[in-house]
């Protein structure tokens, strides 16, 4: 163990933390300055950047003109329930889980909506089988599995013509991955993911299939006010142009714009697809030069490109779960890699955020601190 030494180069910015993410490159405090603190979200001014948040990820993201986009409270995980709970019960109801955060939607709808959906499921390092999902029912879905580090390679299963709903949760996914919006009726997305936003707002992305399913279904179960979309049978316009359902941070909507435009500076979706598929290339050829680390993903076509999941394959390690601790907490006390051990519902390993804000040199930077954690912690079994 004396005898390795540790890389000469080190990443710029250790931060590849799954959520909330790093701050886009050459951040700082003083980017907020524009910021009005102290004035109504009400007020002009107030209004002014709220719409400008959602026109601008209207354009970076190419939502088409005719769908709706929110800001609403409680992260990803507050937009994803507000859908669930207003949109759900008009039809059957089919639920595809291959993570975690698609496991908790299943248990929303079933047990506590109550409500007989068909639940499919795949292990961690695969996804449901999309040609065997039915879209006459409403469908509900993570685009990409933020803990296993699957995604869904492309819309090409999820037909045109579909009679149900199809819910997407994109957090992980939305501004570094390409999502058909014709064949999602529902989009969700957190601030704190790709674009390294401030947390506790969401994104919340409607069709006009889902506006209509709001003004002709009433929902069983009763509706809190921060869920509500309607009123009187139509819906509330005004939180789709930037009037909020509850108080949002004027500080973390200044910190979301100026990502935005940073997006924009590297030229917009494409930029940032192609800075985190650089990012992840990466980490996948360091796997392919050494075989102790692998994919948790099982085949490439559904391998993620912003939350990239890691296992260790070598047969000296008896404790998986002990050892990959060890080596997050080693690279965390060398000042390399902040926050990469695999999240706690996962299999043992290492998860390396590769999204659009993350440099590729940092990337790179960290492959040989892994290989000298690696070699450590196996020099000390």
């Amino acid at each position: 163990m004396s005898d390795l030494k540790t890389p000469a180069a080190r990443p710029a910015n250790p931060r590849f933390s799954s959520g909330p993410c790093a701050k886009i490159p050459g951040y700082t405090l003083s980017m907020l300055e524009d910021a009005p603190l102290g004035r109504s979200h009400r007020a002009a001014v107030g209004k002014n950047k709220l719409k400008e948040a959602i026109d601008l990820t209207r354009e970076i993201l190419g939502v088409p003109a005719d769908y709706r986009i929110g800001i609403v409270p409680g992260s990803d995980t507050g937009a994803v329930e507000m859908a669930l709970w207003s949109l759900l019960g008009a039809r059957p109801v089919e639920m595809l889980s291959w993570e975690s955060f698609g496991e908790g939607w299943v248990t929303d709808v079933v047990k506590q909506l109550k409500l007989d959906a068909v639940v499919k499921k795949a292990p961690y390092g695969q996804i449901v089988d999309f040609a065997t999902v039915d879209f006459d029912k409403d469908v509900v879905f993570t685009w990409n599995g933020t803990t296993s580090g699957c995604r869904l390679p492309n819309g090409d299963a999820i037909p045109a013509d579909r009679a149900g709903l199809t819910i997407c949760d994109a957090t992980s996914a939305a501004f570094a991955m390409d999502l058909p919006w014709d064949k999602l009726d529902v989009v969700t997305f957190s601030w704190q993911k790709v674009l390294g936003g401030e947390g506790a707002h969401g994104m919340l992305i409607l069709s006009p299939r889902a506006v209509e399913r709001l003004e002709t279904h009433t929902p069983a179960w009763p509706l809190p006010k921060i869920f509500r979309l309607t009123a009187k049978g139509k819906l509330i316009e005004g939180i789709f142009v930037g009037e909020t359902i509850n108080t949002p941070s004027m500080l973390a909507v200044e910190d979301y714009l100026v990502s935005l435009k940073w997006a924009k500076s590297v030229g917009g979706l494409k930029g940032l697809v192609d800075r985190a598929a650089a990012n992840a290339q990466v980490v996948w050829d360091f796997c392919a030069a050494n075989p102790w680390l692998a994919n948790l993903a099982e085949t490439p076509a559904i391998a993620s490109t912003t939350s990239v999941c890691l296992k260790f394959a070598d047969p000296r390690i008896k404790d998986g779960e002990a050892f990959a601790k060890a080596v997050a907490k080693r690279l965390e006390k060398a000042g390399v890699a902040y926050d990469i051990g695999a999240y706690r519902d996962a299999p043992a390993g290492l998860r390396i955020w590769c999204g659009s804000t993350v440099e590729t040199a940092d990337v790179a930077a960290l492959m040989p601190w892994l290989d000298w954690a690696f070699q450590s912690e196996i020099a000390a079994i």
